[in-house]
């Protein structure tokens, strides 16, 4: 996991409701910010799109999807990565403006998906250990997912 915080002397850190679920063991780089790309050299050092490993796949959640996440995934669009963008994961305090972001994303050649859906991607297959501890998550979290879904996204996607 790769955090970032936006100018974190003005505008405060990252809430604790999601501070709690980044373990430093997990956390490769909590950076801060004020460029609105994540992509800034204390994240982009990790990754190289020419190396041996060849381009790397993220998966972007993130406030203000018009801004600092269209940003991010524009920016690692453009340094060779594949990028998916969690609708469910990213906000904005407009709402209208996360379908437009969404779009803009998409065309630009993200792929738009759900955490439940990468969830699954990830693990590929139910024989995992992990399986039921993950199962259990996206059960516990299914109502909150639709709520989200139902709000900021509209019924085309």
């Amino acid at each position: 996991m790769y955090v970032t915080t936006q100018n974190r002397a003005k505008l405060g850190d990252t809430v604790p409701e999601l501070q709690a679920h980044l373990p430093a063991s997990l956390v490769k780089e909590n950076a801060d910010k004020t460029a609105f790309s994540m992509w800034v050299p204390a994240v982009s050092r990790h990754f190289n799109a020419r190396g041996p490993d060849g381009p790397a796949t993220v998966a972007i959640v993130g406030i203000e999807s018009h801004i600092c996440v269209t940003q991010t995934a524009l920016d690692l669009l453009h340094a060779g990565h594949r990028v998916l963008v969690l609708a469910d994961g990213v906000s904005s305090c407009n709402r209208e403006e996360v379908s437009l972001a969404l779009d803009r994303m998409r065309t630009a050649g993200a792929v738009i998906t759900t955490s439940e859906s990468w969830m699954y991607e990830c693990m590929r297959d139910a024989a995992i250990p992990e399986f039921k501890q993950i199962v259990g998550l996206v059960k516990d979290m299914s109502a909150d997912t639709r709520a989200v879904l139902q709000e900021l996204l509209p019924a085309k996607m």
